[in-house]
């Protein structure tokens, strides 16, 4: 029934404001939200940042959160970690926000990650990788939530298709970076529970141009698959060297950072069987109606769509990140029932049914991000466009 109660909430959000909804009055309350307008990763923050403005007004139209209305403090992270961590500083100690929203790399989490912690600012982080909720050398995350699936998550879906297609010899390249590193973690951790073999590594730079080198020195050990761990144009170079490689050549698959316009038009021809996991925000129409998440997902794309967003930057995997973080924020504080930060990390560590574009999530002391491999779909690429594999 809470569920159900939570979908409704969710879809009335999205579709339109009640013409009779209560006015927000009051003091606002104060989110941080640090993304990454500029750098390498501003092709995810930029639009990340229009879809939290974006919910904060749908928040705001239909009344605000306990009667009053909610108010962003964004600054660019400019995809440097240690710019994010003194835009967290200034966020804190001088703006006073209640919570973070994002940042949008691993890196920069990591960065902004002990200080949150050690500040005891509710942090719902927008980042792919595992480490900000990992918890052991990784630090306490008793503070920290995060909305993309976990790497472990996209990593178990991988090896769960492959496994179902009779493919048990993988080779992995994965960036120098800490989403690359943590990809390559959870790859060979889980190699054993899936019965995959690991044939050889080779890792890159995710600024490089051509990757043909640890391409062929891939192919070598004949894998039957190799698996991308990257975000960024540097996956579709990779796929591009791949296709170049002459003879017989493995099933590329890139991880659940690619999916998106982006990828196609870079990889070109390239791409054409390239598989890869996604959120199901990249299959809406493969979605049946009784699946929780349909509605939520088809209002969530015309919204987009209606505040011009698509038309800058057309809708990808990422996309619906910051809107999570935010319907997750807005159900902790419903749930506490006043603005205080430590009402609201206990509320948030104990949603259940929250369904979001990125999956339903159900949030424990042990998993702060509570998504499960069900939220996500593996997705091919035939004739230059994205279909659910087979």
């Amino acid at each position: 029934m809470f569920s159900r109660i939570l979908l409704a909430l969710a879809v009335l959000f999205l579709c339109g404001t009640p013409a009779l909804a209560a006015e927000a009055t009051g003091d606002p309350i104060l989110v941080g939200g640090l993304f990454a307008q500029s750098g390498p990763a501003a092709f995810v923050g930029t639009p990340s940042r229009l879809v939290a403005e974006m919910t904060v007004k749908k928040i705001n139209a239909s009344g605000g959160i306990l009667g009053r209305p909610l108010k962003l403090v964004i600054h660019d992270t400019e995809s440097n970690p240690d710019v994010a961590l003194r835009m967290a500083r200034q966020l804190v100690e001088a703006e006073n926000v209640l919570a973070i929203i994002g940042p949008t790399s691993t890196g920069e989490g990591l960065a902004v990650k002990k200080y949150t912690e050690e500040k005891m600012v509710p942090t719902i982080m927008t980042v792919g990788g595992d480490p900000v909720i990992a918890g052991g050398n990784f630090g306490p995350f008793t503070w920290t939530f995060k909305t993309p699936q976990r790497t472990s998550t996209a990593a178990e879906k991988i090896y769960g298709h492959l496994k179902a297609k009779g493919i048990t010899s993988v080779a992995v390249m994965t960036a120098k970076d800490a989403f690359g590193q943590d990809g390559l973690n959870h790859l060979k951790n889980l190699a054993e529970k899936y019965g995959m073999t690991i044939v050889a590594e080779e890792t890159f730079d995710p600024k490089g141009t051509d990757f043909s080198a640890q391409a062929f020195k891939l192919a070598t050990a004949s894998p039957k698959a190799v698996i991308i761990w990257t975000i960024g144009p540097a996956g579709a170079i990779a796929a591009k060297n791949f296709a170049a490689l002459p003879g017989d050549k493995p099933l590329v698959v890139e991880c659940h950072g690619q999916p998106g316009p982006e990828f196609l038009q870079l990889a070109g021809a390239a791409a054409n069987g390239v598989i890869m996991p996604a959120t199901k925000l990249m299959a809406p129409e493969s979605l049946p109606a009784s699946d929780p998440q349909a509605a939520v997902v088809k209002a969530f794309i015309a919204d987009y769509n209606q505040e011009g967003i698509q038309a800058k930057f057309p809708l990808n995997t990422h996309s619906g990140y910051a809107y999570d973080a935010l319907i997750l924020l807005e159900a902790g504080l419903k749930k506490a029932g006043k603005a205080d930060p430590a009402a609201l990390r206990d509320a948030l560590e104990t949603l259940t049914d929250v369904v979001g574009v990125s999956g339903v999530f159900t949030i424990t002391p042990e998993d702060h991000n509570g998504l499960s491999t069900d939220s996500m779909v593996v997705l091919e690429v035939v004739d230059g466009k994205y279909q659910v594999a087979k």
